[in-house]
């Protein structure tokens, strides 16, 4: 109900509410389509796909991310009534937020999964790993939001930093390129540290790549993964029960 809520704030005063959340990111979806498959018409391919297939791979997941790591990291101070005036477990907060997103994404989700079927793309066993990747990428970035959020509510500082590298992200990460098409191995790794790397390659292993979750190719790529989202369990725990106590008085 708390998620629900969440999505009905946020686009108030609307005549179309919560469904603006699903319109902002099919419009840039159409807009992308336009321009790489009618205007840009040499824009060619990536690794064998049509550009615009391939970016709409990586789009539908960073819509989800960068709602979660903005959105994440402002839960608290924009719920503050919830850590003032009630006795409110407040780590609930980050939890509706992040829900609230996903009920969007999984819409993007199915009209994704339409545009695919209609180029040709699937249907294949290999899209049941969205249910491993969705899940999973809802939890990491849950857990990002147990650090980012009590931060955020103590210093305005640290939520404008990460609205400023936002931008950043995106463009360091393979929404537009291909991450495993790289020509140095060390840089190649070194994408491997970049999270959002891991969902986005994972949504284009699902619906285009055809490839299984835990290829032999990639375990190194799994392994840092996993070793990022247990040291991020650690550190959103101890940020936010360091940081708990004390944020009705800040905010």
């Amino acid at each position: 109900m708390l998620s629900v809520n969440e999505l009905k704030k946020k686009y108030k005063g609307a005549v179309l509410g919560p469904l603006w959340a699903l319109i902002k990111p099919s419009f840039t979806l159409f807009i992308l389509w336009f321009a790489f498959a009618i205007g840009l018409r040499g824009s060619g391919y990536v690794n064998g796909y049509p550009r615009f297939i391939f970016m709409l791979t990586g789009y539908v997941p960073w819509f989800f991310i960068s709602e979660n790591i903005v959105g994440g990291s402002r839960s608290i101070r924009h719920n503050k009534q919830f850590v003032t005036k009630l006795s409110f477990p407040v780590s609930n907060i980050m939890t509706f937020t992040s829900l609230s997103t996903l009920y969007i994404h999984f819409l993007l989700c199915v009209i994704m999964y339409i545009i695919l079927l209609c180029f040709g793309y699937g249907p294949s066993l290999y899209n049941l790993q969205y249910f491993y990747y969705m899940p999973l990428m809802f939890v990491f970035f849950l857990v990002l939001s147990w650090a980012t959020a009590p931060l955020s509510a103590f210093s305005r500082d640290f939520e404008n930093l990460i609205n400023s590298i936002i931008t950043g992200l995106f463009w360091l990460s393979g929404i537009f390129w291909n991450t495993y098409d790289m020509d140095k191995p060390w840089l190649k790794t070194l994408m491997y540290f970049n999270p959002i790397n891991y969902f986005v390659n994972g949504y284009r292993k699902c619906f285009l790549y055809e490839q299984f979750i835990f290829d032999s190719n990639f375990t190194a790529e799994t392994i840092i993964f996993y070793a990022e989202l247990i040291g991020m369990i650690f550190i959103g725990s101890h940020y936010y029960k360091k940081l708990r106590k004390i944020l009705p008085d800040i905010l």
